[in-house]
Formats: structure tokens, sequence, C-alpha cells
């Protein structure tokens, strides 16, 4: 099932895609889709529901982050060993963990904004994991008991504020707009398997990364068990699992976003994003 929220900025309602790929409204039965609808009761619900009975949604609606009211929005990074090795970087021993701010989530589509002095920023097609039952010191096995479904995201950074500044990765990552996340919420009875899903994104029409999820360093279950053991998972926090080789700060010369530029990511199952670059503006 592939859940969505649409509409404008703030005032997105609820929607599914049906099987012949029509969007269908859900505001008759679901006030929204944040962490009280990602119960297995309620997704059990959905479901069943007869989707061709659903009112139709007409023309092309922009389409917003698939989950309402995140309450952590958690990163894991260097999680393919490829992409640590054009970083520089040892592989790690243990998940790195460093979050992005709540505020730097957007839709999938909407324009990605670099921020005031930004001179390197750069892209990260990541699979998103969203949490539908609480989640507190749960074994690597029962962890995807835990899941609701996955999201596609566009982990966007600026590699100056995040390398350069001194004090945590979290600078360069949580800036206005870098955070796009869906366009759906695709539930876990879709996506059986998490570690055979291939990944890609370009830049300007040129292929930049290419991966599949099965070369994770740590698996979906075992980012889950382990980041259980620091903080409770609560419904509709967001976990994104790390990125592929063929960022900007992996190439020679190394290659950064400038205003005008348009990204496009996608994940097996779990749809495309399209967004351009633009300049900062308050």
């Amino acid at each position: 099932m592939k859940l969505v929220r649409y509409g404008n900025p703030g005032k997105e309602k609820p929607g599914l895609i049906d099987a012949a790929g029509k969007l269908r409204d859900l505001s008759g039965l679901l006030p929204d889709l944040g962490p009280a609808q990602l119960s297995d009761a309620v997704l059990g619900k959905l479901l069943k529901l007869k989707t061709d009975k659903l009112p139709l949604v007409r023309g092309k609606p922009r389409l917003g982050c698939p989950v309402a009211g995140i309450g952590k929005f958690i990163a894991i990074g260097l999680n393919y060993k490829d992409h640590a090795d054009e970083a520089g970087m040892p592989i790690p021993k243990e998940p790195i963990v460093f979050t992005k701010a709540i505020s730097c989530i957007q839709g999938p589509d909407d324009d990605v904004m670099l921020p005031r002095g930004s001179v390197k920023g750069d892209w990260e097609v990541e699979l998103g994991v969203v949490i539908g039952r609480k989640a507190r010191y749960v074994t690597q096995k029962a962890a995807l008991e835990h899941v609701a479904g996955y999201c596609l995201s566009n982990d966007v950074s600026e590699r100056a504020f995040q390398l350069e500044r001194g004090g945590q990765w979290d600078k360069g990552k949580g800036c206005d707009t870098f955070g796009p996340l869906g366009p759906w919420l695709v539930t876990k009875d879709e996506i059986p398997h998490p570690q055979k899903l291939a990944l890609w994104l370009d830049v300007n029409g040129q292929r930049m990364q290419t991966g599949n999820t099965r070369t994770m360093i740590f698996s979906v279950a075992r980012i889950v068990s382990h980041l259980s053991e620091y903080m409770t998972l609560m419904p509709g926090d967001v976990i994104i699992t790390g990125t592929p080789p063929g960022v900007g700060l992996g190439m020679k010369p190394q290659r950064f976003l400038k205003a005008g530029d348009v990204m496009t990511l996608g994940i097996e199952g779990l749809g495309t994003q399209t967004q351009r670059v633009v300049p900062f503006k308050r």
C-alpha cells in the first residue's frame, strides 16, 4: 500500500495510490497520516479497503512528506563501505548516528534551497524507515515488526558546514529544505526484503549514484535494534540509512550543487523525487 499526503504545504490531506496509479482521497476516513495512523491495526484496516470506491483526486496536486508529526529524524552515516572509502573515512564498527532537524523536512519534489554561505551542497539518495510501533531495547530479530513502512529520502548536505565548522555533522544536515521525503510511505507488506532494493540519483540527467541496499554495512534490522538501545523509537519517527558512493564530495575533482541544478532520484518500489536547486532567500 502506497500512502501519501497531498496539497499545499501545511494543508496536506491523506491519500493513497491505487493499483492503477491513481490518487485516492482518505480524508473522509483519517484526519491525517501521522503517528496515530501508523499502527498495525489502522494500516490493516486500510489494506482491506476497496480502493476503487474511494474519492478520486483530479489533476496532479503537490505531494508533501508522506508522514505528519514526525518526532525524530535520525540518520546513519557511512553505511556503505564504498561510500566510506570515497569519503576517506574508516569503516564504522557501529552505526554512526546523527540527526537532521525536523524543520528541514519537505515534500519529495519541492525546491531545495542552498543556505546562506553554502559552497559545498551535496546529494545522498537513501532508504527511509518509518517506525510504526514503539521500540525500546528490541532485538534485531524482532526489529522489523516495529516498522510501518519505507520511503525514499534525499539526505541533502552542506559539506563545509558538516565537516569544516567543528562540532557535529548536524550543522550541515539540517538546513531548511534538506530533508525531502516521499513521494509515498510504502507499507512493509510491499517491501518484505528491504536489503534488496536498487537505488540511484542523477544530477542534471547525469547518473551520479547507483547502489543496492544489500551492500549496506548495517541492515535496517540492525539499525532499528541498535538505535532502540539508546533512545525509544516512537511511531512516526523516521530513520534514513546511509548512501551508496557517487556523492559530490567523493569526486575528483569534487562537484557540488549550484542554483539551477536538478536532482532526480529513486529507489526500487518506493518511487522517485525531483528537486530543483534554488539560491538562498529569506
